[in-house]
Formats: C-alpha cells, sequence, structure tokens
C-alpha cells in the first residue's frame, strides 16, 4: 500500500491539478463526440483514440517533471532537427492528397512541421532570454528571421493551417518580449498593403476557401459544401440539442471530416448552445489557468514559453470553431483535446506538460 502511495505521489508531484482536472474534462467530452461520429463504423477509431490519450498523457507527465532549464537546453537542437525535416520533406517528402507534408524514415512516417510547434516558442523563447538585458531592434529583427524560415518552408508544402499555428506562436513571443507598437502597427499596414501580393501567391484551392467563405452558395456541392453541412448541423442543435448519437445531420453523413476538423459540428448538433457554451467556459479555463502560470512564472524563458503556449490553445479552438460555424476561411486545423487523431494530441499534451513543469518547478528555479 504505501509503495502504491509512493508511485501515486511521485506520478503527481509534478501536476498542476487544475490543469490536468481541465483538459481530462475536454478529452473525455471529445472520446463521447469521437464515438457518437464514428458509431457506424466500429469501435476501432474510439479504441484508437484511447490508446492516442495514454500515449500523450504519457508524454505530458515525463515532461512535466523535467525542470524548464532543461526544456532550454533542448531549444536550439530541437529547432535545428526541425528545420532539417522540414528540408528533407521539400526534397524527399510523401505526397498525399496534392501536399508534401509527410516524411517515411523506413520504420515510421512523421509530419515534421509538428514539431515546430513546439520547438518555435522553445526557440524564441531560449533568443530572448540570452539576450534579456541587451534587447535591440536588431535582436526582434533576428527573431522574425528565426520565425518566418519554417514558415516559408510549411506553406510550401502546402500546409496553410499547420504555418498559421507556428506563425502564432512565434508572434506571441516576439510580442511579450516587448515588441514595440509602433512596429506592429508598421508591420499591419505592410500586411494591409501586401494584400494583393499575398492574394497572388495562394494556391487556387486557398482562393477557393476565401471565396467560398465569403458566399458558400456559390459552390454547394464542391468548395461550399464543408461549410453548409456544418453551419446546418451547428443551427439544427437549437439550446439544448438533439441528444446524444441522436445528431441526423452526423449520422445520416452529411458533415465531412466529421470525427477531425468538423468535429465541433457533430458537438453543436447534438448538445446545443448550452453545451456549446460548457465547452466554451472549459477552454477559458485552460486558458485562463495557462495565463496565471505565465504570470507567476520566475524567468523570462519561462513567461514568454507559456504565454505563448497558452494563446496558441485559444488560436486552435478559436480557428477551428470559426471554420466549422463558417466565419473563417476552411484551413484544417483541429479542436484541441476533442478531435481524433494523435499526432496533434501528443504535441497539445506535450505543451500542457511544459506549463506544469513551469508551474510546479517555479520555487526551485527562484532559488
Amino acid at each position: 500500500m504505501k509503495l502504491l502511495r509512493r508511485i501515486i505521489q511521485n506520478l503527481t508531484a509534478h501536476l498542476d491539478m487544475p490543469l490536468f482536472l481541465i483538459v481530462m474534462a475536454l478529452m473525455t467530452i471529445g472520446l463521447a463526440t469521437i464515438y457518437s461520429a464514428t458509431a457506424s463504423d466500429g469501435f476501432w477509431k474510439l479504441d484508437r483514440q484511447l490508446v492516442n490519450i495514454a500515449a500523450s498523457t504519457a508524454v505530458m507527465f515525463a515532461v512535466a517533471r523535467t525542470p524548464p532549464q532543461s526544456l532550454m537546453r533542448w531549444a536550439v537542437p530541437l529547432y535545428l532537427l526541425g528545420l532539417v525535416l522540414l528540408i528533407g520533406v521539400a526534397l524527399f517528402g510523401i505526397v498525399v492528397n496534392g501536399s508534401r507534408r509527410w516524411l517515411s524514415l523506413g520504420f515510421v512516417r512523421i509530419q515534421p512541421s509538428e514539431i515546430m510547434k513546439i520547438a518555435m516558442p522553445l526557440m524564441l523563447a531560449w533568443y530572448f532570454h540570452k539576450y534579456e538585458s541587451m534587447l535591440r531592434a536588431k535582436h526582434f529583427a533576428i527573431a522574425s528571421g528565426i520565425l518566418l524560415l519554417p514558415i516559408a518552408l510549411i506553406l510550401k508544402q502546402p500546409d496553410l493551417g499547420t504555418s498559421l499555428l507556428i506563425g502564432a506562436a512565434g508572434f506571441f513571443v516576439i510580442f511579450f518580449a516587448g515588441l514595440p507598437w509602433k512596429v506592429m502597427f508598421g508591420l499591419g499596414a505592410a500586411a494591409g498593403a501586401a494584400m494583393p501580393f499575398a492574394w497572388n501567391m495562394l494556391h487556387d484551392y486557398q482562393r477557393r476557401r476565401v471565396l467560398t467563405l465569403l458566399d458558400p452558395s456559390s459552390d454547394p456541392l464542391g468548395a461550399g459544401y464543408h461549410i453548409i453541412q456544418s453551419t446546418i448541423a451547428i443551427g439544427s442543435g437549437g439550446g439544448l440539442g438533439k441528444g446524444w448519437l441522436k445528431g441526423t445531420q452526423t449520422h445520416l453523413e452529411f458533415i465531412p471530416e466529421k470525427h477531425t476538423d468538423f468535429i465541433f459540428a457533430v458537438f453543436s448538433e447534438e448538445w446545443g448552445l448550452l453545451g456549446n457554451g460548457i465547452l466554451l467556459f472549459l477552454f477559458t479555463l485552460l486558458i485562463g489557468r495557462g495565463l496565471m502560470i505565465a504570470a507567476a512564472a520566475p524567468t523570462l524563458f519561462s513567461r514568454l514559453l507559456a504565454s505563448a503556449l497558452t494563446l496558441v490553445f485559444f488560436i486552435y479552438a478559436f480557428v477551428n470553431m470559426g471554420m466549422v460555424s463558417g466565419i473563417l476561411p476552411v484551413v484544417g486545423v483541429p479542436l484541441p483535446f476533442i478531435s481524433y487523431g494523435g499526432t496533434a494530441l501528443i504535441t497539445l499534451m506535450l505543451g500542457i506538460g511544459i506549463l506544469m513543469s513551469i508551474h510546479t518547478h517555479r520555487m526551485l528555479v527562484k532559488k
């Protein structure tokens, strides 16, 4: 009995219990929704998601026990590894559905852009921590270069959704490091002026997604089909929803990608506005807890990293809900901790583990 108690104490010593309970609640909702979305296909996706949750939770436990100083030492090697793998994708990557995003290592196939979701904020937080006492304009310029290089490689694949998430993670670090407001306004003006050129650089399918956002009915059986069906499902849920396993849009196979990118439509149809309110409340608690951890972090590295990771969770949820609701273009971003999938879930739980590490090691860092 004492041995079991000691094992449990060792496992939970570096857990932030409020954060852990919030994430467990979200993943429980995810399992119930995946079961509903895939009920007609049997239980194999649910079983696989349980394996994904077990693996990602193990990663979270391991990272939570790792001191922030050790995470800092991994920043540069992980970023360089991610760059090398992205270059490898550009040269030797596997093409799937017209996109070159995967790299085969013989025994396993990986998506290197996922590494950058964690490597990017780690690298930039390390960089600003290193030059904390002497930050100048050139340091922000160099940081921008560190950010833009992998984004350019990912856009070439093309993968707009992942590049958006990595860009957001990097921007948040640069912003919280003290990027002047006048520079931000200047960059915003430059981005606005560059819009016509950026439009011409988009792939045809990306331009169709933007045009479809403005008028989904222009191609109801093609590019507009996803948005039309998802908004019908969300609206038909009403205030209280149709009930678990009773979503007609879901079970009559109208909703595309219903267990991954469009799982929010499944949840909304079955649980309605009330369920959406609970889901939004849980995400608000998650983001609030992450920002509290960031505010209490003792070093610049920890504060920048925790802030960036927390706001990336917000971007994940906002972009997914926005695209499913028809207010943002479809960019292929999963709903965090809810959507089916292993790679994204491991990345998210790795981020949760980093937040826990920063929180539970803060007194050791202060000493």
